[in-house]
């Protein structure tokens, strides 16, 4: 009967009702809010799900991110399953194979036909260097700062890999706020979109692009890794990987290489990113008042980045005498496909049979890299 009494004394100081806190508690509420909103809404439940599950097993289990360590008799102890994981957004693997996978997907031929898009990308990545004032004044320090504005460009993998060079402490919170506003887009936007617009530029139809040639795909990426990387060598991980995939889609030579970049290897390093930066929040570490403004910042750095490019595509609205629908400059930001999309929605609600996706993918696969330039000044200067 002893024996049977201890073993159940065991069991429950074992249980996971022994120590957690309230704190805990609410971190397993935010994940499931998050859940439902991505299973419910479908707010980018590629990335959500796994965030969120992940940020449930580290407040029910916190041992499942521990370090490895070595006990007082000289025996190695494992770390948890998620520390093993969480190496690879610590070493910047993850976030590369993301862009790898990016690259595999997007068709930059909407760019190389309107190369204006570039500056309507360069115009949205304004929200990123708001934000970055706006944290020095609220007290972090260059590195926390930089990392924090990257979530201006809607870019969860530059923002995990920023971090991870600059801020590591503050990952979790930062990838959390930079996948939450990318799945918020549809509904940050809009308003943003329509506040800054009237219903005539709305309804502006833009000429259909010119048709891009094979030659001209094929050396858009290898082009653009030599310029970029020459000037900043810090961003040859994302842009290298970025346009390695699209050199792997645009060349029509290795299709194996394009199906697995953009199917299987993408959705097994999705689910290794998502589930390690979710088990980064835990109670501990993410209720904190940095935390809070870390999510403010990112808010005010989002809204900034959409505003600043639906301002700029007004001013080029007006020099091109009427010719380029404002809407577009929105998909400045780095969510891909998503921005696009959004600039699609709005402009078919002001005129059903306006068709701006494609124009607008210029400024979204721009804003991509003009995110990754971002990360790379930042690092030049503060790495």
């Amino acid at each position: 009967m002893d024996y049977l009494i201890n073993t159940i004394k065991g069991l429950i100081e074992q249980s996971a009702f022994n120590s957690i806190t309230y704190k805990n508690v609410i971190m397993i509420l935010v994940a499931c809010g998050l859940l439902y909103l991505a299973i419910k809404k479908d707010y980018e439940p590629l990335l959500l799900i796994p965030i969120a599950f992940g940020m449930l097993l580290v407040n029910l289990f916190p041992g499942i991110m521990a370090a490895p360590t070595v006990s007082a008799s000289g025996e190695y102890v494992p770390g948890g399953l998620l520390h093993y994981f969480y190496l690879g957004d610590e070493y910047g693997i993850w976030p590369s194979l993301i862009f790898l996978g990016v690259g595999a997907m997007t068709d930059f031929g909407p760019l190389i036909a309107n190369p204006k898009s570039f500056f309507l990308g360069a115009a949205a990545q304004f929200g990123i260097y708001a934000a970055y004032f706006g944290a020095i004044l609220l007290g972090f320090t260059d590195g926390a700062a930089a990392s924090i504005s990257i979530i201006g460009g809607a870019d969860g993998p530059t923002s995990i890999f920023l971090a991870s060079k600059l801020a590591p402490e503050l990952m979790g919170p930062i990838a959390v706020a930079a996948y939450s506003y990318m799945s918020l887009v549809p509904i940050i936007q809009p308003p943003i979109m329509k506040l800054l617009t009237t219903e005539k530029e709305r309804k502006i139809k833009m000429e259909q692009l010119r048709p891009v040639t094979k030659l001209e795909k094929i050396l858009f990426p290898i082009i653009v890794t030599i310029v970029v990387v020459l000037i900043l060598p810090d961003t040859a991980p994302l842009v290298g990987m970025l346009m390695l995939g699209n050199l792997f889609r645009e060349s029509g030579v290795v299709r194996q290489l394009t199906d697995i970049s953009s199917n299987a290897l993408m959705y097994i390093v999705v689910i290794l990113l998502g589930t390690s930066v979710g088990a980064t929040t835990s109670a501990e570490t993410f209720l904190t008042a940095s935390t809070l403004k870390i999510v403010l910042l990112g808010l005010i750095a989002f809204a900034f980045g959409t505003a600043s490019g639906v301002l700029f595509g007004k001013i080029m609205c007006k020099l091109s005498g009427g010719k380029i629908n404002p809407l577009i400059g929105s998909a400045g930001v780095s969510a891909v496909p998503m921005a696009a999309r959004v600039s699609q929605k709005v402009g078919a609600e002001a005129d059903p049979t306006n068709f701006l996706l494609m124009h607008a993918m210029g400024p979204n696969v721009a804003g991509v890299i003009g995110t990754a330039v971002a990360a790379g000044v930042f690092l030049a200067v503060f790495g």
